[in-house]
């Protein structure tokens, strides 16, 4: 497993208090991550979809990305992902693809901004 992908890699993001999980029980399922100007990682399980939970965790993303940031703020979504950011404000200023760095196939992304 690539290092940037590790459990170790997840856990101090949380420590530092740069990652934000949802759990219900012990499951995590959903988390968000950003730096300035970017929200650099937001995820839901499938099952956890439709309650609020990701348009609680995307304020939550903005908010850090905004700290020492005054500029637009970007992602990059997949493009099933595309509608929902759309929904909170964002727009869509390009395409691109991401291999994960995990040597799969390259993802097709949509660059956006808020």
């Amino acid at each position: 497993m690539d290092g940037l992908r590790s459990p170790a890699f997840y856990e101090e993001l949380i420590a530092k208090g740069r990652m934000t999980v949802c759990l219900r029980g012990r499951i995590v399922v959903g988390f968000v991550d950003a730096e300035p100007g970017e929200v650099t990682r937001l995820f839901i399980l499938p099952e956890a979809a439709g309650d609020g939970l990701g348009r609680r965790l995307l304020e939550i993303g903005i908010e850090q990305a905004r700290l020492g940031h005054n500029g637009p703020v970007r992602l990059e979504a997949t493009i099933n992902a595309e509608g929902f950011y759309q929904k909170h404000g964002f727009k869509s200023i390009g395409r691109g693809y991401f291999s994960h760095g995990l040597g799969g196939e390259p993802v097709e992304i949509v660059h956006m901004e808020l």
